[in-house]
């Protein structure tokens, strides 16, 4: 049975643990742990652009076209994301579920908040494994033009406990080791 915990840095910290909020809600609706400020993400790009000559020619216009490695680097030179807000929590779940992430609904309609990623999922093997707590963040995109300042304790988004089915020629083995981008490209 999937069950929710404070990751350590936040063992101290009053914390208000994922919760349905009514009896027919599917999802567990998820609070911001500390105070953080979400950057408008198209000035940021703009600013952050013209400081990658040393990795493009961005006056050819076919340099617009870029591979993943490519965007890999720019992405690590200028330090443009998604903002990753944190819930101070993980998750433990049974070897056939995973958690889903989404934005609550009323974020991109009444804050311009988007998931980056569009859909979160968190797999049962991200929790407490052996380089990383398993805690849970929210990859955030701010559409609009002003900094917005999520405070602790706002909440933000929701998580949907669901099982899978795998194929029955899955051969899977390998043991996840990290958090984000683990397991590969």
């Amino acid at each position: 049975m999937a069950k929710f915990e404070k990751v350590s840095r936040f063992a101290n910290e009053s914390l208000t643990m994922p919760e349905r909020k009514t009896a027919k809600s599917a999802g567990y609706d998820f609070i911001v742990a500390e105070d953080i400020i979400i950057e408008p993400y198209i000035p940021m790009m703009q600013n952050s652009i013209s400081d990658t000559d040393d990795i493009v020619d961005l006056s050819d216009p076919k340099a617009w076209t870029m591979d993943l490695d490519t965007v890999g680097k720019i992405t690590k030179h200028t330090g443009v994301k998604p903002s990753l807000v944190s819930t101070g929590m993980k998750c433990k779940l049974a070897d056939d579920e995973y958690l889903e992430l989404s934005v609550r609904s009323s974020c991109p309609l009444k804050y311009w908040l988007i998931l980056a990623n569009g859909v979160g999922i968190i797999d049962a093997d991200y929790y407490n494994n052996p380089d990383n707590e398993g805690e849970i963040f929210f990859q955030l995109i701010n559409l609009s033009p002003f900094n917005i300042v999520l405070h602790k304790g706002d909440r933000i988004g929701q998580g949907i406990i669901h099982k899978y089915i795998k194929t029955e020629d899955d051969a899977a083995s390998g043991d996840r080791l990290g958090g984000y981008g683990s397991t590969g490209r």
